[in-house]
């Protein structure tokens, strides 16, 4: 048994003590703190003693295979303390976590920066910083793991997660989300250890609350308990207990921030700044450290490494059954795993297109994404939906997607509830853990609450779908509260991510074919409420949305001016054309579904596309944005405003989204090139 002992001395030739290992935790992120002259030593000065507990005896991992499937997943949910989480992955040998990588600690190009990042470094599960996130995530990886034993067995899925939360994670509102959720599905191998240091930034926590947060969790169908944070075997004994139990527990481990700063521990001081030189030398003195900075002592390091080394046959054990698996549950296991575009994608999307060809259904575009939503259901068990609270608007439920319980995992249908943050944080946690394509639905002005997870999508490269439908003000009566407007210019904004507005059920079909093919990009799928006629009225095996933008009308003739549009304005600019034709005046109709898509096609594709012409544009949206392909503002048939309650036909009509208000813009800008 390791004893407890803050200001321990190794001595030689004597296996080192508990507070010998936490104590390597503690100043190597002094010292990385200290050489950044940047970032936050007090969480893992005050966490040490839990972390060292958990990763020396409960953790499973191999730092030689950092991906091994049936790892246990630890999420440090509170990412400003980073330095912890390097700390824990050098000490235990992760090989890509270097000395020197601690040494580069939030330097521009190290692998260390100071919130931990996805993909950067083995062993980091998630990128956090954004309080709340990673506890939510962590959520959707438990979820993702009692979903994989219900298919494969708990003979190759048996693992826990566990989650580092702060303070601030517990007050951001996803975290309500996320605990409700949890305790109702009761994930029991979700162990959530609580940095409950009462800090936070601005000072004691009883500055802005005054929660019961052992009750709170009690509340949400979860174990809940109190132990001393720097007391080793309260802390291995609380976590023996959680992982036996029946709900997901929270260890409230009371912890000192910046421990054994002997002047600062216990203050806000040690949260956001480093130590400074004169405190980290009496911190050491302090805590009878005597080794150089980012120095560890032999015999500390020695036992760190064969603790990190203890799984290894445990790995080697699951291996060995893992190779005896009956060979179409091993298909199957590769089939889910595969992080490619599905098989067979290509011919069922064409499929389907001629099909659509023939009868062109003048669905709305939700009901064309669900009517897509039951090929690709039945085709690929990889697929997990769900709906936060709007099912029967969004379309996203199927036959072969039957509901996810806690008395069934094997269901493949996720009611999240009115939890839109949580499901998309929850999402980027399953895809993260490993196994499933998850898509989930909502309206389209509720990715507002969305989009702090819908960045971190991109941020992480995730393949996530969001099926957001009610674009538009075609929503009609609900009024502006609903009705989306800035929403497509503020996901357009985000970096690496699809914005998919398709104009009718055959670009539905492609955006839905290539969300799936964008394994490394989440996606956003806008889709409308009501009804819009088709516009691909011809089958073409070639995916034209692939391309974010195509030619779906050419003028007749030399081209006087192009008009552009994305989903239910399409058939307007197609009706505009016609309206124009018989005027004289030669239009070209471009509809340009992915901006995001277009953008990136080689410049001559794009020059091909918008032509010399003038430009018009519609979209029933804000006009900001627009002026990448257009000249101007005025030029884009859009809102200006919010929207108003109303019938969508007199909406509409009353913000002159109209193909005569198209029509009209485009005779004035030949009728000045003429003039001109």
């Amino acid at each position: 048994m390791l004893k407890s002992n803050l200001a321990a001395v190794e001595t030689p030739g004597v296996e080192p003590g508990h507070d010998d290992l936490a104590n390597a935790i503690r100043f190597l992120a002094i010292d990385a703190v200290e050489a950044a002259n940047s970032g936050h030593p007090g969480m893992p000065m005050g966490f040490a003693d839990v972390a060292t507990v958990l990763f020396t005896r409960f953790l499973k991992f191999d730092p030689l295979d950092a991906d091994w499937p049936d790892r246990d997943r630890f999420v440090l949910s509170a990412g400003h303390g980073s330095a912890l989480l390097y700390a824990c992955l050098y000490l235990s040998g992760y090989p890509d976590t270097t000395i020197d990588q601690i040494r580069n600690f939030r330097q521009l190009g190290s692998r260390t920066p100071g919130h931990p990042e996805y993909g950067l470094l083995p062993g980091v599960e998630t990128t956090t910083g954004p309080l709340g996130q990673g506890l939510t995530n962590a959520v959707g990886m438990a979820l993702a793991e009692r979903m994989l034993a219900a298919r494969f067995g708990s003979e190759v899925v048996d693992h826990y997660t566990y989650v580092v939360a702060g303070d601030g994670c517990l007050m951001e509102g996803i975290s309500q989300e996320a605990i409700s959720f949890a305790g109702h599905m009761k994930l029991n191998k979700l162990i959530v250890l609580f940095d409950d240091n009462e800090s936070s930034i601005d000072g004691p926590t009883a500055l802005a609350e005054s929660d019961d947060t052992l009750l709170r969790f009690q509340a949400c169908c979860w174990n809940a308990v109190r132990v001393d944070g720097h007391d080793p075997e309260a802390i291995s004994e609380a976590i023996a207990q959680a992982r036996r139990s029946d709900k997901p527990t929270l260890v409230a481990c009371r912890t000192i921030i910046g421990r054994g700063a002997p002047n600062k521990g216990g203050t806000v001081a040690t949260h956001g700044a480093p130590l400074g030189k004169e405190e980290a030398a009496a911190t050491k003195a302090a805590l009878n450290w005597t080794s150089a900075p980012f120095e560890v002592p032999e015999a500390t390091i020695d036992f760190w490494r064969t603790a990190g080394a203890r799984n290894r046959h445990v790995r080697e054990a699951w291996l060995r059954r893992f190779e005896a698996m009956d060979p179409e549950k091993r298909a199957a296991w590769d089939a889910f795993h595969d992080r490619g575009a599905p098989p067979g994608l290509d011919r069922l999307l064409d499929s389907f297109k001629s099909r659509l060809a023939d009868e062109r259904p003048a669905w709305a575009t939700r009901k064309s994404g669900g009517e897509m939503l039951k090929l690709l259901t039945e085709t690929y068990p990889q697929l997990i939906g769900g709906s936060a609270d709007l099912t029967g608007s969004n379309l996203t439920k199927t036959p072969a997607t039957t509901p996810i319980s806690a008395a069934d995992f094997g269901g493949r249908y996720i009611y999240y509830g009115v939890r839109e943050h949580a499901m998309a944080a929850m999402m980027n946690g399953i895809v993260l853990h490993g196994g499933f394509i998850p898509y989930g639905g909502s309206f389209f002005t509720f990715t507002d609450y969305c989009r702090p997870a819908i960045r971190l999508s991109a941020l992480m490269h995730l393949r996530v779908i969001y099926v957001m439908t009610h674009d538009s003000i075609g929503i009609g009566e609900d009024g502006p509260t609903h009705q989306p407007v800035e929403q497509l210019a503020a996901l357009r904004a985000i970096a690496d991510i699809d914005v998919f507005r398709p104009a009718d059920a055959i670009e539905t079909a492609e955006c839905w074919a290539l969300a799936l093919q964008s394994t490394r990009r989440p996606s956003v799928l806008v889709l409308t409420r009501q009804s819009v006629p088709a516009v691909r009225v011809a089958h073409d095996t070639e995916n034209l949305s692939a391309r974010g933008g195509y030619v779906l009308a050419e003028a007749e003739g030399p081209r006087d001016v192009t008009l552009i549009a994305t989903g239910s304005e399409v058939h307007l600019a197609v009706a505009a054309r016609k309206a124009l034709r018989e005027e004289g005046i030669a239009a070209a109709v471009v509809s340009l579904p992915c901006w995001e898509k277009f953008d990136a096609q080689p410049k001559a594709y794009r020059e091909a596309v918008l032509g010399d012409a003038p430009r018009v544009a519609a979209e029933a949206a804000s006009t900001f944005g627009w002026t990448r392909y257009v000249e101007s503002e005025d030029d884009v048939i859009g809102l200006r405003s919010f929207g108003v309650a109303g019938p969508a036909p007199a909406l509409f009509e009353h913000f002159g989204i109209t193909a005569d208000g198209i029509a009209e813009r485009a005779r004035g800008l030949v009728a000045a090139r003429r003039g001109a």
